[in-house]
């Protein structure tokens, strides 16, 4: 009887065994799939970015945390990034830009599928998420980096943006203040200003809720034919 106790419980414990290595394998070969599969989706993103027109503007209105926010909403931006512009120093830090002393305005670059946006498009959004009328100032903050500006890299875009500003320009009693020159530079802001509202959803931001449901409906898809 005893003897049998052992050798039900070593062929019991040799199940487990081969049980927990197929388990383990299983498991294995998963992940391993998934990871897989994962690289392939992403070669093919990268594929597909390599064949759009993409175009770049960079945009000033206040904190550039919700100026980011609103262009991500926007079907045809494929990126987004916050930093400052067109200062007298190389690589500020948000200390430096703060102090009003090195002239960078807190600015986001956008980047944007023309196939699939226009830029007066997106100019128009910029102007409904500002009061282009104040100079320094939006919303709560105040200081010459929290001017208004649309800052462009070729002499078409410069000259698109000219012409949608002085359109735009009609619709106000008061002088429109918004620069609308060369980019002269552009340095990438700290990582955790990057995002900052998706990480932050609670944060800090001069531009209403409404012109962000705005953004979402403003550039649909063509309808089906």
């Amino acid at each position: 009887m005893e003897n049998n106790k052992k050798r039900m419980k070593n062929i019991l414990t040799l199940m487990a065994f081969i049980f927990g290595v197929g388990i383990f394998a299983a498991t294995s070969f998963s992940c391993s799939k998934a990871k897989l599969k994962s690289e392939v989706e992403n070669k093919k993103e990268e594929i597909n970015m390599e064949g759009k027109n993409i175009k770049e503007i960079y945009f000033a209105g206040g904190c550039f945390w919700g100026t980011e926010h609103l262009f991500q909403l926007v079907r045809g931006v494929v990126a987004t990034e916050v930093g400052y512009a067109n200062g007298k120093i190389k690589n500020p830090t948000y200390e430096q830009v703060i102090s009003h002393t090195t002239g960078f305005a807190e600015a986001v670059k956008v980047q944007y599928d023309a196939d699939e946006v226009d830029l007066p498009l997106l100019i128009d959004l910029y102007f409904k998420s500002i009061d282009p009328t104040t100079i320094d100032r939006q919303g709560n903050d105040v200081g010459d980096n929290y001017r208004s500006g649309i800052y462009t890299t070729d002499p078409t875009a410069e000259a698109i943006v000219k012409t949608e500003v002085a359109k735009l320009a009609k619709h106000y009693s008061k002088p429109v203040v918004v620069e609308t020159i060369p980019l002269k530079n552009f340095y990438k802001a700290e990582d955790y200003h990057q995002d900052y509202l998706d990480k932050n959803p609670g944060g800090y931001c001069h531009i209403p809720l409404s012109v962000f449901e705005e953004a979402k409906r403003a550039n649909p898809l063509p309808a089906a034919k």
